[in-house]
């Protein structure tokens, strides 16, 4: 867990350098409420409060808007910690992903708060750090900014220089921070490329059909993709464990994403998509352990001589 805070740091440092001193507040706010909150219940039992509610406290910051008022983001992280990983029985046991948990519960319950105010980064140094909220504001998310010819530059999504949730925008250091995980075995590596693999796959037959304007590249720099797909499908307790579940994973979460974002009334599909893929998740592994299991069986059964008893 410490390796994945390690990873997550320059995204989350480069957020609050794009948007003001505002976002670390926010990463404050989630931090001390997860602590307190995962201690209320672990108190009575003597057990320490895990470094895992760390790692669910830094992403549920990095995947909210700069903007976002302060009880709402209370709000999210206490349900977050109590409703995606607690009732669930505590470390190690949660179904979902509790950042992404809380993020979905604030993100249907607070609309107006989470959707119609976005902070642009500015272009200017020393960008944020001079300023406690950068002033630029649209009322678009970058998504859907984004969509009909792209607007924003492919080299700005790149390197992080746009609008968009605090730890979101920093394409390059979200992807490096996700080789270094996958590089340490913090993660697995099947999923992240099964998403990408088959979420490319699904945006190219939209874009290439003239269904959908949005470019393939410019669809997996932006919104939520890159960090979801490195740092919250890879949760080890919530995602596939088999490795062929693995990819059936990835291809759910990676086409799901796809078809919200162009089709549904949600902006940013891989929230829904993400939780959509940890439901599934323990039936794909249960079946594809059972279908080892007869495999393994038949083999049994046909290397043992005829006529010896069983």
């Amino acid at each position: 867990m410490k390796g994945v805070i390690y990873a997550l740091a320059p995204a989350a440092v480069f957020g609050i350098y794009n948007f003001g001193w505002r976002a670390f507040v926010l990463f404050t706010v989630s931090i001390v409420l997860a602590v307190a909150t995962e201690a209320v219940f672990v108190f009575r039992e003597k057990k320490p409060v895990s470094s895992a509610v760390l790692v669910t406290a830094v992403l549920y910051a990095m995947i909210l808007p700069p903007s976002t008022p302060f009880w709402i983001a209370a709000v999210g992280i206490v349900f977050a910690v109590v409703f995606g990983k607690m009732v669930f029985g505590g470390f190690g046991q949660n179904v979902f992903n509790p950042a992404m948990v809380g993020r979905c519960f604030i993100y249907i319950s607070f609309p107006v708060a989470m959707t119609s105010r976005w902070n642009a980064a500015v272009d200017y140094v020393p960008r944020g750090l001079d300023d406690w909220l950068v002033d630029a504001v649209t009322t678009a998310t970058p998504i859907v900014a984004g969509e009909g010819g792209n607007p924003v530059k492919l080299t700005d999504a790149f390197f992080g220089f746009t609008g968009g949730c605090i730890g979101e925008t920093g394409f390059i250091l979200i992807l490096l921070g996700g080789i270094y995980i996958i590089w340490k075995k913090y993660a697995n590596w099947r999923i992240p490329v099964s998403i990408t693999i088959f979420a490319l796959l699904a945006q190219s037959a939209l874009f290439y059909t003239g269904v959908s304007q949005t470019n393939p590249l410019y669809m997996i720099m932006t919104g939520g993709f890159a960090l979801g797909s490195l740092f919250m499908a890879t949760d080890p307790v919530s995602a596939a464990s088999t490795d062929p579940g693995r990819w059936i994973f990835g291809a759910i979460i990676g086409i799901v994403t796809v078809m919200i974002r162009t089709f549904g009334n949600f902006a940013e599909g891989f929230m829904f998509a993400l939780l959509l893929g940890n439901m599934f998740a323990p039936i794909i592994d249960y079946h594809i352990r059972e279908h080892k299991k007869k495999i393994t069986q038949a083999e049994k059964a046909s290397a043992q001589p005829a006529g010896s008893e069983s």
